[in-house]
């Protein structure tokens, strides 16, 4: 796909964001792997109204082309496509729930087995860092070594996939789950599924995700 092509994906992906209350305004930003670099939405951006001209190319130095400075964030876009080839893009947002959770520094555990959409028995909580800064990127990079989303302490969350709408579907779900596992701490603690039952889950979700690669959805 060239780089027009996928700009307007990206316009499409940060319009819905906003559209379906995953974001606002200016915060959050996104990104999709291009060459050796990728493109990803520049600093400031405000999803509502935003154009091709909205998404930066740049390496993973953050040596952008043209005369738009990308997001603050790109560092830690650019540690997970260095660590993750399998990764074609990033969703980063501060979506209200993954948020709430992500100000109690907990990480969203095996409540439900739907957490194992995100690649493993929990949804970590990477350490706090100042946005923007190297500290933090490599606190994502670690969180998202295992997992293809985590939630960043009194910040938000990162999804990622392989394409643009599989980590949007991705932000989505976690989403879900951070309200469900929010709404369940109101009432107590939730009971936790084992190992075994994560297992069997993840299990089950790599046949769904082969299934729907090579017939498309269920």
């Amino acid at each position: 796909m060239d780089a027009s092509a996928k700009c307007r994906e990206l316009v499409d992906a940060a319009r819905e964001i906003n559209r379906c209350g995953l974001n606002q305004g200016r915060s959050g930003n996104l990104s999709a792997r291009h060459g050796d670099g990728m493109l990803i939405s520049a600093s400031g951006s405000q999803f509502d109204a935003i154009t091709d001209a909205g998404f930066v190319e740049t390496d993973f130095n953050g040596n952008g082309h043209g005369a738009r400075q990308p997001s603050s964030e790109w560092a830690f876009h650019a540690a997970i496509y260095r660590q993750r080839p399998d990764a074609g893009a990033v969703v980063h947002v501060h979506s209200p729930w993954a948020t709430t959770v992500a100000c109690l520094r907990r990480p969203i555990p095996s409540f439900h087995y739907m957490v194992a959409v995100a690649g493993g028995h929990d949804i970590p909580c990477a350490p706090y860092a100042t946005f923007g800064t190297k500290t933090l990127a490599d606190h994502v990079a670690e969180a998202l070594r295992n997992r293809n989303a985590c939630l960043l302490a009194n910040h938000g969350q990162v999804a990622l996939a392989d394409t643009v709408s599989g980590a949007m579907e991705l932000a989505m779900e976690v989403e879900l789950l951070a309200r469900c596992y929010g709404q369940a701490l109101s009432i107590g603690e939730p009971a936790l599924l084992s190992d075994q039952e994560m297992d069997e889950a993840l299990e089950r979700f790599r046949g769904y995700w082969r299934h729907t690669r090579d017939h498309g959805p269920l």
